[in-house]
């Protein structure tokens, strides 16, 4: 008779270690494709609402508007406020918003986020002014209510905002928005209003190494009858 021959303890340890290597080479590779699948999610996400908050900022500048006293945008190197119309309301009242650059903890790692903020809406005057300074105040030293108003949009690093006036673009805080009322003088100083500017140049700098690149520059054209629109 012949004798039964089954495998050795070495054969048996050779097949396990061949069948650990394929196991741990099996769950590499779904371990990259599960992290490929997050980044890729994470980047259509970021992409998503950077999408929105660029479409919501050129609603607002479309929207724009001058009420009296109460000028129709604003920048003072910090927040830029502006006075726009809300459409899509019964009535169409206004809205006085404000976007910034400020840092929250707990939103895009601390680093800093483009942020928008806005009022309720208005129907006085009055209302108009006091919202018109609320949105300043907001920028520097928000209060629990004014928080409760903002939205983080997308984290920057930094940002910054040019006009197109005079056919070049031009630092927002030069006096070249300024024109001042016939008969000038230095009597007429309070007379002098702010023209809108033709264009609004924004850029957005995303940081070194983030999934959107480092630097997002977006141009927005003005109406008819501004100043020199690009």
């Amino acid at each position: 008779m012949r004798r039964m021959r089954g495998f050795t303890l070495v054969e048996l340890m050779v097949a396990i270690a061949v069948l650990a290597l394929i196991a741990l080479l099996g769950w590499r590779g779904l371990d990259t494709l599960l992290r490929t699948r997050e980044a890729v999610d994470g980047r259509m996400r970021e992409v998503a609402q950077l999408q929105t908050g660029l479409a919501q900022w050129r609603a607002d500048l479309d929207a724009m508007t001058s009420v009296g006293q109460t000028p129709a945008i604003d920048f003072d190197g910090l927040v830029l406020r502006i006075t726009r119309i809300d459409r899509s309301l019964p009535g169409q009242p206004l809205r006085v918003v404000a976007w910034s650059r400020r840092v929250l903890p707990e939103r895009h790692g601390g680093r800093g986020s483009w942020v928008r903020w806005q009022s309720p809406p208005l129907s006085q005057r009055a209302e108009l002014a006091l919202a018109w300074n609320q949105a300043q105040l907001w920028a520097r030293s928000p209060r629990q209510e004014e928080l409760a108003r903002e939205v983080a949009i997308v984290g920057i690093e930094g940002w910054q905002l040019l006009y197109f006036r005079k056919n070049s673009w031009s630092n927002p805080l030069s006096a070249d928005d300024v024109v001042q009322a016939p008969g000038g003088g230095a009597g007429k100083a309070q007379a002098e209003a702010k023209v809108l500017p033709g264009g609004v140049r924004l850029v957005l700098q995303l940081g070194a190494g983030q999934s959107l690149g480092a630097t997002l520059v977006s141009d927005w054209a003005g109406a008819a009858g501004a100043d020199s629109s690009p």
